[in-house]
């Protein structure tokens, strides 16, 4: 039986994965990628870089694989940019990444001007240099002004990760996206379903450079000659990394919610297919839409998206090295019963989700002479835990619905002090799925889905199986307890540096 290949190209590197039929994975490969911080809060990629990392890692996947490809999806990571020549397939800029703190400048400009509600209306985003719109305009600002210098004539292609992959997958063939990227950009309008023209216009950018949106799940295109696998493969599903795990983690019904830990951590709460009006402290995105672009075939979201969790075990393995390797968190961490008093706030770029700081700075108060390196561990595990619960407090007050359980994926997802720390927290049971690689598992669905692989969202139901579920042991009083203490950690990162 054919297999589906989704390609999940995150922030620090890119997992090739095949799923059987049965979703069942059949293979991997991964590679990492450079990261590059030309400047205090500027964080870039090198897209040949990652492309190169993708077709090695399909070269090395489809040499394990014994069934043929039905189909590829890709998932990538969300909201950064890449500008690059039509004529060339080059580059003409380093990809500008959803960390990158460049432009808050801008976005506080632009809210001082009176556009928030436009963006808040149109997007369902905020003001924020995360986001891609404030990012293109940085890369067509002339050099002489501090920009990047990209020319914006005829040749000029801008898009998100999976544009740029789409781009190379067949040789140049294809030019698009689909809302869930398109919905991060800043310059969507996520009721219309549509490029806006006054968001275009507002941020310098030519509407001609921008991919052409396409439903999440059909056929964009089919692989060229070259790229690491057979050509004449199709792409036929595409989703940013968050909504693809949603999708992978079976949540279809409205008040279903997943969190992912990775480089940082998304709280994802399907809301159905009426579009809501924005909320404070959170994001209303497009999850996917099937079928065709229009209201009727698309889902809407809710989503928390804090900053850094899982980059901030990067950071305890890499710039403090008090850790080897990021498997020895978990054990590190419940090497102590508590943090002793510490508090960490990862705000390395600014605080997310609920609330969009981006002037916030890293802290870590509480320091004793007793203080270890297992009790800064447990301080970063804690801090993943209780960002989740800021979102998450955010987002039932404004929806309406209780969060009554939560999916979690991701690679913190394996620690189980984590799972028990958030189930306490959130008072509600946290389930962990079998299959981890949740964005690769939507990807990959949402691929095999428009292949008829899978007849219908209810197979991907019943293909979901649970591996570990955990139930709050701690009363809610305790819990409590110790979320106030870390919102004084928060409000002492707030506001740190000077704008």
């Amino acid at each position: 039986m054919a297999v589906v290949v989704a390609i999940d190209a995150g922030t620090t590197g890119v997992r090739s994965f095949a799923l059987s039929a049965n979703g069942e994975p059949v293979g991997m490969a991964y590679r990492e990628f450079t990261q590059h911080f030309p400047r205090p809060g500027w964080v870039e990629h090198d897209a040949i870089e990652i492309w190169e990392a993708v077709r090695t890692t399909l070269v090395e996947l489809a040499g394990s694989l014994d069934e043929p490809i039905a189909a590829i999806g890709i998932t990538d990571q969300r909201e950064t940019v890449v500008a690059w020549d039509r004529r060339t397939g080059e580059p003409r800029h380093r990809a500008i990444v959803w960390q990158d703190r460049r432009t808050a400048g801008r976005c506080d400009e632009l809210a001082e001007q009176g556009h928030l509600d436009l963006v808040r209306s149109t997007t369902g985003l905020v003001l924020d240099p995360y986001f891609s719109g404030s990012k293109v305009e940085w890369l067509l600002r002339p050099a002489d002004a501090g920009g990047g210098g990209v020319v914006a004539d005829e040749h000029l292609a801008v898009g998100t990760i999976d544009t740029w992959l789409m781009w190379q997958l067949t040789g140049g063939a294809v030019h698009a996206t689909e809302p869930s990227n398109a919905s991060r950009t800043m310059l969507f309008d996520i009721r219309t379903l549509a490029w806006s023209t006054e968001l275009c216009d507002l941020f310098g950018v030519p509407m001609t450079a921008l991919p052409e949106v396409r439903p999440s799940s059909g056929r964009f295109g089919k692989t060229a000659v070259g790229v690491g696998v057979p050509a004449g493969i199709p792409i036929s599903g595409v989703a940013g990394d968050q909504q693809a795990a949603l999708f992978g983690q079976a949540c279809f019904e409205p008040g279903m919610t997943k969190n992912t830990y990775g480089t940082g951590s998304f709280v994802l709460m399907n809301v159905g297919s009426a579009c809501p009006e924005p909320v404070d402290g959170l994001l209303t995105t497009v999850a996917w839409s099937l079928d065709s672009v229009d209201p009727a075939s698309t889902t809407y979201a809710l989503e928390g998206a804090i900053f850094s969790t899982g980059s901030a075990i990067q950071w305890l393995r890499d710039g403090l090295e008090i850790i080897d390797d990021a498997a020895e968190t978990g054990p590190l961490a419940e090497s102590v019963p508590d943090t002793g008093g510490v508090v960490l706030v990862p705000a390395f770029t600014g605080l997310g989700s609920p609330w969009w700081d981006p002037y916030a700075r890293g802290a870590i108060v509480g320091i004793t002479r007793g203080t270890t390196r297992a009790h800064l561990a447990r301080a970063t595990v804690e801090s993943m835990v209780f960002q989740t619960r800021d979102v998450v407090d955010a987002m039932s007050a404004a929806s309406g619905h209780e969060v009554t359980a939560m999916r979690v994926d991701g690679g913190a997802s394996v620690m189980g002090l984590l799972l028990q720390l958030q189930a306490d927290q959130l008072q509600v049971p946290v389930s962990r799925p079998v299959v981890q690689e949740t964005t690769a598992l939507g990807a990959a669905y949402l691929a095999g889905l428009a292949e008829g692989v899978w007849d219908s969202p209810a197979e991907v139901t019943d293909n979901w199986r649970l591996d570990t579920e955990v139930g709050p042991t701690a009363e809610r009083a305790a819990a409590d307890e110790l979320h106030a203490t870390w919102l004084r950690g928060v409000e002492r990162s707030r506001g740190w540096e000077p704008h």
